[in-house]
């Protein structure tokens, strides 16, 4: 379980806002799309689902799942380049049955399985992002205001 360090900026009604800062975890994070950058900088905003009662200014720990973060890991990294592959010896298969060169409809249909993995990588991605058990969630209060 991963875990990570902020300050409750907003909170709502089972969810809050914290401030923090940008870790190596953000970028194969599902729920990424649950965090807004602030300013530019390392600064992050991370809705969390307050399940400690945190309020506004506490300083709390919040984690998210180690397997989720797993699957996102592979759908994101993995999935991609499967389809790159599978596309390119699909292509080198299928070029002797259409009297085509080879290495030109590996890289066609190679390319265009990695494109279509994109997509399916950024919809499933939206979709992982609206369910609970890939939004982080607030674990403990360390320090009250």
């Amino acid at each position: 379980m991963a875990t990570e360090k902020g300050v409750v900026v907003e909170v709502g009604d089972d969810t809050a806002w914290v401030k923090t800062e940008k870790s190596g975890a953000c970028e194969s994070c599902c729920a990424r799309g649950a965090c807004l950058a602030i300013g530019g900088g390392n600064d992050m905003k991370v809705e969390a689902i307050n399940i400690a009662g945190a309020a506004t200014g506490d300083r709390v720990a919040f984690s998210f799942g180690s397997s989720s973060l797993l699957k996102a890991t592979f759908l994101l990294y993995m999935f991609p380049i499967l389809c790159l592959i599978s596309g390119a010896i699909a292509g080198m298969i299928l070029a002797p049955l259409f009297s085509v060169d080879e290495q030109a409809l590996s890289v066609i249909i190679g390319f265009s399985c990695f494109l279509g993995s994109v997509f399916i990588v950024r919809a499933k991605g939206n979709k992982m992002s609206q369910k609970d058990e890939y939004k982080p969630k607030i674990i403990r209060i360390l320090r009250r205001q």
